[in-house]
């Protein structure tokens, strides 16, 4: 981290519609910026230069930076089709510097994406997976042409985990077991097929495929780290470790994060908590992933968090956290000229500029830039 947040110059851009903002993305020069209602405006400097929804209707849902072919992909639903369907858009960056988002063009056109059906992208293995609910198909593409690599068409298949160079096909759980096959994410051949064998009554909390670390967790049960290579099993006894609300994968340490209700952990694949975090309470209780931001080295993690204990001024904090060591590095607090910070909503750290960006319930977009 370069610089203190705390003494940077706050900028105040108001967008269209009074809905709070949702997601919040940053493209070399250019900020993304997408509110409730689904409207989503781009920013060049201190200057609205564009909206991205191109026809009435629009409702766009999510965004995605796709840096292979340096485009803004968005995820929408359209009113004509009663919200039913998801439709994605890429425009190139350059169009929307020249105010011209309806330059962009429409993707996966042949792909019927009606609820459940859903679009994911992946930025390690530089992939999109799509689903056809109608069709029962997984769809793999190529992130920088959208071209189509291969397909999955099974009914029987339930969900399916991305990993680095891996996928892992988990299929219709059986009485005492659940098939699960890990393909590569490449060509789609099937690397290994096991059947992880299950406790009959318990739910299952959690399944999740690092390398070759299967993880799996039921109900009132302790966690299984298996090694699918050897079949070499830890086992993390259910006091130690709840079913998280989320989970992320830090690649570059070949550790995890686990986020329930308001608080954060890191834990390695022998099943230890290596890494608890002081004064990180985070402000939302779902585990929203808009709300935290993790550098691209993962070496910290910025969060908007509530104030200790005992400190009853209103509002809460933006916090910078060592993810190797757990401890508070720099923090963002209420006050001139950020006034309180109990109403935001998103935030993100755009690491090329050194500017943190903070979305609120009122619509509102703050700047801090050094």
């Amino acid at each position: 981290m370069h610089g203190d947040p705390g003494e940077a110059e706050s900028k105040l851009i108001l967008l269209r519609r009074r809905s709070k903002i949702v997601e919040i993305t940053c493209a070399d020069d250019l900020v993304f910026a997408l509110s409730l209602s689904g409207v989503c405006a781009a920013f060049q400097g201190n200057e609205r230069i564009a909206y991205l929804n191109t026809t009435a209707g629009e409702v766009i849902r999510s965004l995605y930076f796709n840096k292979a072919n340096e485009s803004l992909i968005t995820v929408s639903v359209y009113r004509d089709e009663n919200f039913a369907s998801l439709r994605c858009r890429s425009t190139p960056l350059e169009y929307i510097r020249r105010r011209q988002p309806a330059a962009g063009f429409a993707l996966f056109e042949g792909e019927c994406l009606k609820w459940p059906g859903f679009v994911e992208f992946d930025d390690v293995n530089s992939k999109v997976l799509t689903y056809s609910a109608a069709a029962h198909t997984y769809s793999v593409w190529e992130m920088r042409s959208y071209g189509l690599i291969y397909r999955i068409s099974d009914e029987h298949v339930t969900e399916i985990k991305i990993s680095p160079k891996a996928m892992l096909i988990i299929k219709e759980r059986e009485a005492s077991f659940v098939p699960l096959r890990i393909l590569s994410i490449e060509d789609g051949t099937q690397v290994k097929a096991l059947s992880h064998p299950l406790h009959r009554t318990r739910k299952v909390e959690l399944i999740e495929l690092f390398d070759e670390k299967l993880l799996v967790k039921q109900e009132c049960a302790s966690m299984q780290i298996v090694d699918v290579k050897t079949g070499a099993t830890i086992h993390v006894p259910a006091s130690e470790f709840l079913a998280p609300a989320a989970f992320i994968f830090l690649y570059n340490q070949r550790r995890f994060l686990t986020f329930r209700h308001r608080s954060v952990a890191i834990w390695n694949f022998r099943g230890e908590c290596v890494t608890a975090f002081d004064d990180h309470t985070l402000w939302h209780p779902d585990s929203n992933m808009n709300n935290i931001f993790i550098t691209t080295t993962q070496d910290y993690i910025i969060s908007y968090c509530k104030r200790p204990e005992g400190d009853e001024r209103k509002g809460g904090t933006i916090n910078i956290s060592s993810l190797l060591t757990g401890k508070c590095v720099g923090k963002v607090a209420q006050g001139e000229p950020l006034h309180e910070l109990q109403d935001v909503t998103t935030l993100y750290y755009n690491e090329q500029r050194n500017a943190l960006y903070l979305g609120d319930r009122n619509g509102i977009l703050r700047v801090l830039a050094q």
